[in-house]
């Protein structure tokens, strides 16, 4: 999971728009491992989505899922037949992508952010960090800050710091610490070798 940047930056105005198979919103990936592999093919993938109707949720057979509200009123995930209101601001939910999963939407569309990893390779945390934070990519790991509101700064203390406005991601790989300073919410999302 490594590249050669001890930051990558990864701006949200340089994401395309992926239009979903039933057509009920649009996916943009922030990152994914390994880089360029497809729906079948990856070991974790983080993505925003744009969610505009209520409708099925694709499934993805051995897959876990964690899934935030970013903007909007939020919707109602049915996941095997039991309804989780999702209408907390970056609280994160998860769930198995094997589950037959249902939207309905509360109060218009929202956009929500994606943490998947396959299982049984790959193991995730996601935490919304508000206030100054160190971040530890740990040996053989990776952390994905992803800035869901507001902006934030993220540097080491050899390292130039990397300004991320909304939607703005950056990619640690090198093991070490990174000083987070959040003006708004941000995502950290660390990925592991699953156990």
């Amino acid at each position: 999971m490594t590249t050669s940047e001890p930051i990558q930056v990864l701006r949200a105005s340089e994401r395309p728009a992926t239009a979903w198979l039933n057509g009920g919103g649009v996916t943009r990936e922030v990152a994914g491992f390994p880089t360029g592999a497809g729906l079948d093919g990856f070991e974790w993938r983080v993505s925003l989505a744009d969610v505009a109707s209520a409708g099925p949720f694709s499934r993805f057979p051995g897959i876990d899922r964690v899934i935030t509200l970013a903007e909007g009123a939020g919707m109602a995930l049915t996941v095997d037949g039991v309804e989780q209101l999702v209408d907390a601001p970056y609280r994160p939910f998860a769930f198995s992508g094997d589950a037959t999963t249902d939207c309905r939407l509360l109060a218009g569309p929202v956009v929500d952010f994606n943490v998947m990893t396959r299982r049984g390779r790959v193991e995730a945390t996601v935490d919304p960090v508000t206030a100054p934070a160190t971040v530890e990519v740990p040996a053989g790991g990776t952390v994905l800050l992803v800035c869901l509101a507001g902006s934030a700064v993220v540097g080491g203390s050899e390292l130039a710091p990397a300004e991320l406005a909304c939607y703005d991601a950056a990619l640690l790989d090198c093991p070490g610490t990174h000083e987070l300073r959040p003006s708004g919410v941000t995502a950290v999302v660390t990925f592991r070798t699953a156990r």
